[in-house]
């Protein structure tokens, strides 16, 4: 099911820089772009077609979304750039991003896994958002935090969901990203190291993210009531897994609306209670997993099991590993850090 993504404003200013640096006067996409103000809600086929525009301009450019993407400024991102390069970590940036991902493309879609020694940033395939798009947006990614950071990270392999290009741009792809890169892959996805989330920021103002920590609160509040549904129904997931009461009338009687009007909205958007249920779990669980002073059992609970055993047999049909073998995984990588 493709996803009703969008951009900002802010972001196709990317291509207005873009445009500055290389020289072009491009009138007419000139034009498109000065139309859209930071805040405008700009369409997933309205931004590929300005990519496709700005490609053209320079057709000898081998790979030009990572061109596009290395123009990346805080600006770029709204309030949610301003607040990443306030945090305190690298690893509490990632979780700002995730928390407020909704404000950059309409949906929460990112999550988090454990991935051998290390851990993936994933977007699901049926978000990706074309090879140009994609591309600008992960070249975007990894300079972001580059840039945010003393010692910059330095990524294990990227993942691509779109088909492998010609050699030539393989070429240039793994020249930017500096690792491996893979193409037609099940996700989107950036590999880093467990030791990166640790890194902390030169530029964290502690002040200044409550400051703007309240403002994208605030932004997420008064998105258009479209989106109130899916908001209030994670919402109401997130706080009663906990209790162990993550039933289908609870979760209805917590949105006050019946269990027929719960399942309809559901169906509407080509999901179930089930597998709602168990890709919020199979989230939470990715990030719970990374934070060392949580037990396995303590997870468990969070994610409203009754037992680890329930907990340890769900995992391993999400991903095919054990939470104990990825836990494992995750301390002997730390022992080994300097």
């Amino acid at each position: 099911m493709a996803m009703p993504l969008r951009v900002t404003g802010s972001w196709v200013q990317l291509l207005t820089d873009w445009l500055d640096q290389e020289g072009l006067p491009a009138p007419e996409l000139r034009q498109l772009l000065d139309s859209r103000g930071p805040a405008d809600i700009v369409p997933l086929p309205v931004w590929q077609n300005m990519l496709e525009q700005a490609a053209h301009l320079r057709p000898t450019l081998t790979a030009p979304g990572l061109a596009i993407g290395a123009m990346i400024q805080p600006r770029h991102v709204g309030v949610l750039g301003y607040l990443i390069l306030a945090c305190t970590t690298l690893g509490q940036a990632m979780q700002a991003y995730q928390r407020y991902e909704r404000l950059f493309y309409g949906l929460n879609v990112m999550r988090v896994r454990s991935a051998g020694a290390g851990f993936q940033v994933q977007w699901p395939a049926e978000a990706s958002t074309g090879a140009l798009a994609d591309t600008v947006a992960i070249a975007a990614m990894l300079t972001f935090l580059r840039r945010l950071a003393d010692t910059p990270p330095r990524p294990a392999a990227v993942y691509f969901a779109f088909p492998q290009p010609d050699s030539e741009t393989c070429q240039a792809y793994q020249a930017f990203f500096g690792c491996p890169v893979h193409f037609a892959a099940p996700v989107t996805a950036v590999e880093l190291a467990l030791s990166d989330l640790q890194q902390v920021l030169p530029h964290s103002d502690p002040s200044m993210l409550r400051l703007l920590d309240q403002q994208a609160q605030a932004m997420m509040l008064a998105m258009p009531d479209g989106d109130h549904f899916d908001r209030a129904l994670q919402q109401a997931m997130v706080r009663l897994m906990p209790e162990g009461v993550m039933g289908l009338p609870r979760v209805a009687g917590e949105l006050h609306v019946s269990v027929r009007t719960l399942q309809r909205r559901l169906e509407a958007r080509k999901s179930s209670w089930q597998a709602l249920l168990d890709r919020t779990r199979e989230q939470l669980a990715g990030q719970y997993l990374l934070d060392q002073t949580l037990t396995l059992g303590d997870i468990a609970l969070l994610l409203g099991f009754s037992e680890q055993s329930a907990f340890n047999r769900a995992y391993r049909r999400w991903t095919g590993a054990t939470p104990a073998r990825v836990r494992r995984e995750q301390l002997n990588s730390a022992q080994q850090l300097p």
